[in-house]
This record gives structure tokens, sequence and C-alpha cells, in this order.
């Protein structure tokens, strides 16, 4: 393949991935409404920079793969200190 038509290719598929600025402003703006550490820590008329709420986010997707991390580890030992049978019904509860 030429190197003309290799570079046309990447450009058009660069082309149909562009976001646009609206798109991301509104994409924020959604973050903003989800979490829960901006929604409850600012009155109505404030206003948070993307950067704030991209930052919010990174923090609360980490504390809720801690969250997952304790809770399936709790329910290991909970698993490991049942009957076989009770615990066999649990695992096939869970992996549906």
């Amino acid at each position: 393949m030429s190197s003309r038509r290799s570079r046309s290719r990447q450009s058009s598929t660069a082309a149909n991935c562009m976001i646009t600025d609206d798109q991301i402003n509104d994409l924020v703006s959604k973050l903003n409404h989800l979490l829960p550490e901006i929604r409850n820590n600012r009155s109505s008329h404030d206003k948070v920079s993307a950067a704030r709420v991209l930052q919010e986010t990174c923090n609360y997707i980490k504390s809720l793969h801690r969250e997952v991390e304790d809770l399936s580890e709790r329910l290991s030992e909970l698993l490991d200190n049942t009957d076989s049978t009770q615990a066999s019904i649990i695992r096939s509860l869970l992996m549906q």
C-alpha cells in the first residue's frame, strides 16, 4: 500500500473518531452529576472545573475498585466458612 493511501486512511479514521468540545463538555457535565463527592459538596450555583470532575471520577472509580476487592475478599471468607453444599449454591447464584 502506498504511503499516501496509508496517510489518507489514517486521517479519515482520525476524523471519524474526533470528538467535539460540546461533546466533551456534555460528558463532563454528566460525570459531574454522577459523582457523589461533587454532588454532595457544592451548592447549585457552583461551577466545577472539568479537571476536578475528571480527578474525582478517577478517585471514585478507584474507591469502587477497592470496595469490590473488599467485598470479594469478605465473600470468599464467608464461603470458606460455609458448608460445601451452601457454598456451591451461593457460587452458582453468583455465576448467573
